[in-house]
């Protein structure tokens, strides 16, 4: 089942079209890798699924984007709402300058999800989803900041995830982390998406491999604009690609 469907996307930064006539479906409760070159428009367009880009002056999109059928750029879309439903975990760790228990409840205190419920209960079912309970459990009020990154992006994925979203988003998640805090990540994604539906950006070939069901392969055109050449399974994608820019890209050829 489609849990989101980008139909007919043109964005722009201006008068610059950074994405081109891109459509795709990315279905519920699986992971979707974008793959491809940098600024082939990946982060643009996981930008879209949420409206993060409409805090940049001059952006504007044409095209539809819709989450279970409806148009999240339609007029009276209430997108504090949608960025509840469509969650985003950033490349590097971003955690507030508070406590562990605060970054957490940040999200449901604003949205009022804790009233008549446990915020501490709450708190914790997220840190559990985030694998990251038994390691902070006996000092919720230690400064995130004195976290490991890898334990800052978990505590991340765990503020995102205490709002109870359908969509996380990540846009490269690992790059700033060591190969075992990597893993943890990956792991994690693959229980996260009994859940959730997860679409990551990722310049790790391997890690699209690993973690993906599906994968987007992303290329840039010679005015500079991001298409999206080829989409399919991941097995597909990396094992008989359709498109002989995919086979170049993902064999090192070029990008």
């Amino acid at each position: 089942m489609d849990k989101i469907a980008a139909k007919g996307i043109n964005f722009y930064y201006g008068d610059f079209l950074a994405l081109s006539n891109l459509s795709v479906d990315i279905q519920e409760r699986h992971i979707t890798a974008l793959i491809g070159p940098s600024g082939c428009g990946k982060s643009t367009f996981l930008r879209c699924l949420n409206r993060m880009n409409d805090t940049i002056p001059g952006a504007r999109l044409t095209g539809q984007v819709l989450l279970d059928g409806e148009d999240i750029y339609a007029s009276g879309m209430d997108v504090v709402s949608l960025r509840r439903r469509v969650g985003m975990v950033f490349q590097r760790p971003n955690p507030f300058p508070q406590s562990i228990f605060d970054n957490v409840a940040f999200g449901p205190r604003v949205l009022g999800l804790d009233k008549g419920g446990s915020l501490a209960g709450m708190v914790e079912d997220s840190l559990r989803g985030a694998d990251l309970w038994d390691e902070v459990k006996d000092d919720l009020a230690q400064d995130a900041l004195s976290l490991s990154l890898g334990q800052q992006q978990r505590l991340c994925i765990a503020r995102v995830i205490a709002v109870k979203p359908e969509v996380i988003l990540m846009d490269e998640p690992c790059s700033a982390l060591d190969p075992i805090a990597t893993l943890r990540i990956e792991e994690l994604m693959r229980t996260l998406q009994q859940k959730y539906t997860i679409v990551i950006v990722t310049h790790n070939m391997q890690q699209a491999a690993r973690v993906s069901d599906y994968t987007g392969f992303f290329w840039v055109t010679q005015n500079r604009s991001g298409i999206l050449v080829e989409f399919g399974l991941t097995a597909q994608i990396f094992t008989t690609p359709r498109d002989k820019r995919t086979e170049d890209y993902i064999t090192g050829r070029f990008g």
